[in-house]
């Protein structure tokens, strides 16, 4: 904490669009299965990048560290969840190693935590990027539903169809009241009335002078 691994400050947000997501889990549990269905669910053109590691035990720690370092060498990978399921303390225990905390602070693609259940917090869940309840939740805040985008956008084309729709109405009314206009209906009409402010602008000028000189 003193160092800053946990500072808000130092914490990237998660791409609102991703393409590629990186999951780090057990191959075996349920997390994944969960990861797996909810981002398929969710997000169909995602691609999912899989990473099976041993999410608890004495080799644990190093795989984790070693899927992180891993995903992080493969290019295009926008966002990365890792986690597991829940379990007792020593079974979460190998997200508190702190070289995991150090290299989940130093990767460069954004990392969501989501170690067992909602109750449950490990020095992991600071270090990342964000911390997430529980693996299924994870998966949730990593990419956006689909069938809600696409409500959106529906919504900003029913918006937008109603604006120009609008704008058209008006401009039909505008042009009509100046299809109305005289000039338009005729053009000889305003030659003829410009012809004849001519002929009196002409005269004044022609009166005005007659008088200037007889002064």
């Amino acid at each position: 904490e003193k160092e800053g691994l946990f500072s808000p400050q130092r914490k990237r947000p998660i791409p609102p669009f991703p393409s590629r997501v990186g999951v780090i889990t057990s191959p075996t549990g349920a997390a994944v299965q969960d990861i797996k269905s909810i981002l398929g669910r969710r997000d169909p053109a995602a691609e999912i990048i899989f990473c099976p590691v041993l999410v608890q035990g004495e080799e644990a720690p190093g795989q984790l560290i070693d899927a992180v370092k891993r995903m992080n060498r493969i290019p295009d990978i926008d966002v990365l969840i890792i986690g597991r399921g829940g379990g007792s303390l020593e079974d979460l225990w190998a997200f508190n190693d702190e070289s995991l905390a150090r290299t989940i602070s130093q990767s460069r693609i954004p990392v969501i935590s989501a170690v067992g259940h909602e109750t449950d917090f490990t020095i992991c869940d600071f270090a990342a990027d964000l911390r997430a309840p529980t693996p299924s939740a994870a998966a949730e805040l990593a990419v956006p539903d689909q069938n809600e985008c696409y409500g959106w956008l529906e919504q900003m084309e029913g918006r937008l169809a109603g604006a120009m729709g609008r704008r058209l109405e008006r401009a039909r009314r505008e042009l009509e009241q100046a299809g109305r206009c005289r000039a338009l209906q005729d053009p000889m009409n305003y030659i003829n009335d410009r012809r004849m402010l001519l002929d009196y602008q002409r005269d004044r000028l022609a009166h005005g002078l007659t008088g200037a000189m007889g002064r």
